[in-house]
C-alpha cells in the first residue's frame, strides 16, 4: 500500500458523503415542501430548508448522521440479547450464513474434484452447475422455504426456528457453492503439464498427485472463491429470511422497516449487513494467510 492510498480512500469517502447529503436534499425536498404547505409555512430560509430535509423523521433517503445514529442506538445503547439490538439480528443471520457457507464450500470442493478427475462428470455435471445459477434466487427461495417447512416440521403450519434455520442455510449454500466450484476447478487444473509429467515420472499415484500437486496449487483459487462465496452466503441468508415470516435476522429487520416506512431502520440494517460481509471476507483472508504461512509461502 502506497502512502497516497489512505488519502485517496479518504477523498472518495468524503465525495460519497457529499453526494449522499446532496441526494438527501433532492429526494426529501418535495416531501419537506409538502409538509410546509400543510403547516401553512412560507418563506423558509434555504439553510433551514436544507436542515429540515436532513432531519426528517421518515425521510425518503436518510442522511449519514441519521443512519449511523440509528446504528449506534441499536447497538451500543441496547443489550445484544434483545430483539431491538442489531447485534441480535446480525447473529441470527450470521449463524445461517456460516452454516450455508460451510455446506456450500464443501459441496463446491466435492463437485470440483469430481469434475476434474472424471471427463464424464465434466461433460455432464458442469453444464448443470452453470445452469443452476440462471434461476433467480428470489424465485427459488420461497420453494426451498416451503419444502423445508414441510420436511422439517411435518406440516405446513407454523414453522419452527430449526426449519427456518435449515431453509436459510440451504439458500446460502445454493449461492455459495457455485463460486467455490468454479474456482476449485480452475485451481485443480492449474498445474502445468510438465509438473504432472514429473509426478508420473516418479510413479506417483492419483491421490499423491492430488494432495502434493493439485491441492496446493488450488489453494489460492479456493480462498479467492471463498471470499466471494461467503459474501454470497450472507445475501442468501438475508433473502431466505424474507419469505419465512421470521421475526429475527437482518432480513426480518429490513422487512419490518419497509412495512412501517422506517427507512432509517432499513439503511442501518443494510450498513450492518455490509459490515458483517466485510468482516467475513477479512476472516477468510486471515485464514488464507495462516494457511500460507503454515505451508511456507512467501507473504504477499
Amino acid at each position: 500500500m502506497t502512502r497516497s492510498t489512505p488519502f485517496a480512500v479518504l477523498v472518495m469517502l468524503l465525495a460519497l458523503l457529499v453526494l449522499w447529503y446532496l441526494g438527501a436534499i433532492g429526494l426529501n425536498g418535495p416531501v419537506q415542501n409538502d409538509m410546509y404547505r400543510r403547516a401553512d409555512v412560507a418563506g423558509v430560509p434555504l439553510t433551514q430548508f436544507i436542515l429540515d430535509t436532513w432531519n426528517q423523521q421518515r425521510p425518503v433517503l436518510p442522511t449519514p448522521h441519521q443512519v449511523f445514529g440509528e446504528l449506534w442506538n441499536a447497538t451500543a445503547l441496547v443489550a445484544p440479547t434483545v430483539p431491538r439490538s442489531l447485534f441480535f439480528h446480525a447473529w441470527v443471520t450470521l449463524s445461517a450464513t456460516l452454516a450455508g457457507f460451510v455446506l456450500g464450500s464443501a459441496l463446491g470442493i466435492l463437485l470440483a474434484v469430481m469434475i476434474v478427475h472424471s471427463e464424464a462428470m465434466n461433460r455432464s455435471l458442469m453444464p448443470w452447475v452453470v445452469a443452476s445459477q440462471t434461476i433467480p434466487i428470489l424465485a427459488l427461495a420461497p420453494l426451498i422455504v416451503v419444502i423445508g417447512f414441510n420436511v422439517f416440521t411435518g406440516t405446513f403450519g407454523v414453522p419452527t426456528d430449526p426449519a427456518r434455520f435449515i431453509s436459510k442455510a440451504i439458500i446460502s449454500a445454493y449461492l455459495s457453492f457455485f463460486p467455490v466450484t468454479v474456482g476449485m476447478v480452475k485451481g485443480l487444473r492449474s498445474p502445468e503439464a510438465i509438473q504432472l509429467d514429473l509426478m508420473r515420472t516418479y510413479n506417483a499415484s492419483e491421490p499423491q498427485v492430488f494432495w502434493k500437486l493439485r491441492w496446493p496449487s488450488a489453494l489460492p483459487f479456493l480462498f479467492t472463491s471463498m471470499k466471494v462465496a461467503v459474501a454470497a452466503s450472507l445475501v442468501g441468508a438475508i433473502v431466505g429470511e424474507m419469505p419465512t415470516g421470521a421475526v429475527a435476522g437482518l432480513g426480518a429487520r429490513l422487512l419490518n422497516g419497509s412495512y412501517y416506512g422506517q427507512t432509517t431502520q432499513i439503511w442501518s440494517a443494510l450498513v450492518m449487513a455490509s459490515i458483517l460481509a466485510a468482516l467475513l471476507v477479512v476472516a477468510v483472508g486471515v485464514v488464507e494467510r495462516l494457511v500460507n504461512a503454515k505451508m511456507g509461502a512467501r507473504p504477499a
